[in-house]
């Protein structure tokens, strides 16, 4: 890929077009080599270094570029010199679902930051997929990338999943709510699809009763008024697990 593509690839509507996301990075481009081993769509990756990691071992095919021409490619303001072009997963073509996989639905999520992290704790406990709906954060957008520390690769992601097509995939679905049942009662793990809403605005309710979505409750004893997403996810993941 040119110099000059590479580039574009900060924007979605350019990732999109050509197929391709960044990983910048060490940390990063080691999980993605990991997880190349065991996905060899991901050896079609190719690799962006400058001097200080031109003895860098990768099984991707390998360019040196100066420290101006790296400064242009990356996403951050002080790079460490290493990134990678990485094709995107091929939509429809997301591995089959797992013997007792359960899928988290976000509903508009915006913040990178969020989810980045959720991916991060549906990586660490395993045998979760992520369900993003229409006018959600583009999963591989640079900041998604970085804050999920390579978990990217190994949670199974589908974007734009309509909200009312739930109900034809799942038998039993989630959801959170202040007048719902308490996480920790024991039909909450027995669920399909867990959803979870918008930061700011949640999920329309007249939704949630035509999807017959059961509501459950974070209890708390603090004055704040609502918990942050992406903890609110990791909290249901570890109840989840702990199920499990």
């Amino acid at each position: 890929m040119k110099l000059d593509d590479i580039k574009k690839l900060h924007q979605k509507k350019y990732r999109q077009a050509l197929g391709h996301y960044l990983v910048e990075g060490e940390h990063l481009v080691l999980e993605l080599q990991k997880a190349a081993a065991r996905q060899p769509r991901l050896n079609a990756s190719e690799l962006y270094v400058t001097g200080a990691f031109e003895h860098w071992a990768s099984p991707f095919k390998t360019h040196q570029v100066n420290d101006r021409q790296m400064a242009q490619l990356a996403d951050t303001r002080t790079p460490q010199g290493i990134l990678a072009v990485v094709p995107m997963p091929e939509k429809g073509l997301e591995p089959a679902a797992e013997p007792g996989e359960k899928a988290v639905y976000l509903h508009e999520v915006q913040d990178p930051g969020n989810l980045g992290t959720i991916l991060r704790t549906l990586a660490w406990f395993g045998g979760f997929r992520c369900l993003l709906s229409p006018g959600s954060v583009d999963p591989y957008n640079p900041k998604v990338v970085r804050a999920s520390m390579g978990a990217i690769f190994h949670v199974p992601v589908e974007t734009d999943v309509p909200l009312d097509s739930l109900s034809n995939r799942y038998h039993s679905i989630a959801c959170l709510d202040l007048n719902g049942d308490k996480l920790t009662s024991e039909p909450f793990s027995t669920h399909d699809c867990y959803l979870f809403g918008n930061e700011a605005r949640g999920v329309p309710q007249e939704v949630l009763a035509q999807l017959a979505a059961t509501p459950y409750t974070i209890s708390g004893k603090g004055e704040i008024e609502s918990l942050n997403l992406a903890s609110a996810v990791n909290m249901c993941a570890y109840e989840l697990a702990r199920d499990s």
